[in-house]
C-alpha cells in the first residue's frame, strides 16, 4: 500500500479490502464515502476518513474527486482511534496531506516522516465529525434499512416497512435505539444527508436534492443539512466550486 493522488470519476468505487497499516483518505475535491461492517462514514471536502490497520472497508467517490490516500505506519496508528471515523480538516492538515500525496521527492532525508508526525498531531487535536450511518445486525431491522437505502424518500412512518419486516412499529423503534443508538427519524435523516451530499457534489440543485431525498420543502432540508454538516447546502456547493483543488 502506497500513498498517492489521482482524479477519479463520479461513482468510482473500491470493493472491500484491508491494509496492514492505517489509511487516511481525503477528497480534496468531491465527496468520499467509506463503508465498513459498522456502517458508512461520509467525508465532504472539509473532512477526511480514517481506517485503522486490518479493518475491512470500501470507498465510493461522488463528483469528480481529487482523491488523496495516505498510509499511516503502524508505530503512529496507536495515537489514532481504533475504529474508523471522520475528522475535520484544518488548513495545516490539508496542506500537509496534499504535500505528502503529490509525489514530490523529499527535500531532506526524513522530511516526509516529520511531516507525517504533524499530520498525526493535527488529527489528535481535530474534532471528530462522524457523519456516520450505522448498520444493523437484526434481520428485521436490516429489512427496513435496506428498503430505505433503496428509496430514502419513503414515507415518514415505520408502518409500511414494518409489514415487510414482520415487526411492529413499536418493536422496530425499540430496535433502532438498541442496535443503532438513534431513533428511526435520526437514522433516516442521516441516510438522506448521505444521499444529499452525493447529489449536491454531482451538481444537483438544492431544491431538486431536497425533493429527491424526501424533504417536503427546501427549507426543511437546509435546516437538517446545516445541523448535520455544519453549513448550508448552498455554501457546501459554493465551496466545491471554489476549491483550489478543482482544475
Amino acid at each position: 500500500m502506497v500513498s498517492g493522488a489521482g482524479w477519479l470519476p463520479h461513482g468510482y468505487h473500491l470493493d472491500p479490502h484491508t491494509h496492514d497499516q492505517g489509511q487516511l483518505v481525503y477528497a480534496a475535491a468531491g465527496t468520499l464515502a467509506t463503508t465498513t461492517v459498522r456502517g458508512t462514514w461520509v467525508a465532504p471536502a472539509n473532512r477526511m476518513t480514517w481506517t485503522p490497520p486490518g479493518f475491512a472497508h470500501g470507498h465510493r467517490f461522488y463528483g469528480r474527486s481529487n482523491a488523496r490516500l495516505l498510509t499511516i505506519p503502524l508505530d503512529l496508528c496507536g495515537r489514532l482511534p481504533e475504529h474508523p471515523g471522520v475528522f475535520a480538516v484544518s488548513p495545516l492538515l490539508r496542506e500537509a496531506v496534499l504535500v505528502l500525496t503529490d509525489g514530490r521527492p523529499e527535500a531532506r532525508p526524513g522530511a516526509h516522516r516529520r511531516l507525517l508526525a504533524v499530520v498525526v498531531d493535527e488529527l489528535c487535536d481535530a474534532p471528530t465529525q462522524s457523519l456516520h450511518l450505522p448498520e444493523p445486525d437484526d434481520d428485521r431491522l436490516r429489512t427496513v434499512t435496506d428498503l430505505l437505502h433503496a428509496d430514502p424518500a419513503r414515507p415518514a412512518t415505520l408502518t409500511e416497512p414494518g409489514r415487510a419486516a414482520g415487526a411492529s412499529e413499536r418493536t422496530l423503534s425499540r430496535l433502532f435505539h438498541a442496535e443503532l443508538g438513534m431513533s428511526f427519524h435520526q437514522w433516516r435523516t442521516m441516510l438522506r444527508i448521505h444521499h444529499a451530499l452525493a447529489h449536491l457534489t454531482n451538481g444537483m440543485s438544492v431544491t431538486d436534492t431536497a425533493v429527491t431525498c424526501g424533504w417536503s420543502n427546501p427549507s426543511g432540508f437546509i435546516d437538517a443539512f446545516n445541523e448535520v454538516v455544519g453549513q448550508t447546502p448552498g455554501t457546501y456547493q459554493a465551496a466545491l466550486r471554489n476549491s483550489p483543488a478543482v482544475p
